[in-house]
């Protein structure tokens, strides 16, 4: 049984699939959700004394955006935390990992294969190789996928 779930959301199609399966599965074994969101760092080539004043600000007001959207899709009857940090994302998620509250982490994923995901990063494969607690990564339906065909009629009727 899960009594604590942390789940990393970012405002990503991803990360929304992820937060909505850990509110099922917090109304069903009436769970706390945590969500854990850290502020972004610009690339290096964007961070100079000249952009740092304005950027920084604005990056710190998008993470609290992104928990507020995502605190307000989840249910009043589940008891939610939000934790926002200003170390990557990796760290912070290993930090709140090892704090031991924690009985399952829900991250949603790309479905990138090892070779991107290893050049490009992940931190659902990370979490995976560094988590004492299990893992549930929801992968978020691709891109690519064909979308199914509604028949005109269904369409018009609407």
């Amino acid at each position: 049984m899960f009594r604590n779930i942390l789940v990393c959301v970012d405002g990503s199609r991803q990360a929304d699939g992820a937060l909505s399966e850990a509110i099922d599965l917090a109304e069903c074994q009436h769970s706390r959700l945590t969500l854990l969101t850290a502020v972004s760092r610009p690339p290096s080539w964007a961070n100079t004394s000249m952009t740092a004043a304005g950027i920084g600000p604005e990056l710190q007001r998008e993470a609290e955006v992104t928990l507020r959207t995502a605190v307000d899709r989840v249910p009043e009857s589940i008891p939610v935390t939000t934790i926002l940090s200003e170390d990557p994302i990796r760290e912070a998620l290993i930090c709140q990992i090892g704090s031991g509250r924690y009985d399952l982490v829900v991250l949603g994923t790309r479905g990138r294969g090892a070779l991107s995901a290893a050049v490009l990063g992940s931190v659902s494969h990370y979490a995976l190789n560094h988590s004492h607690v299990p893992v549930l990564i929801v992968r978020a339906e691709r891109d690519d996928e064909p979308e199914p065909e509604v028949p005109l009629e269904a369409t018009a009727a609407a």
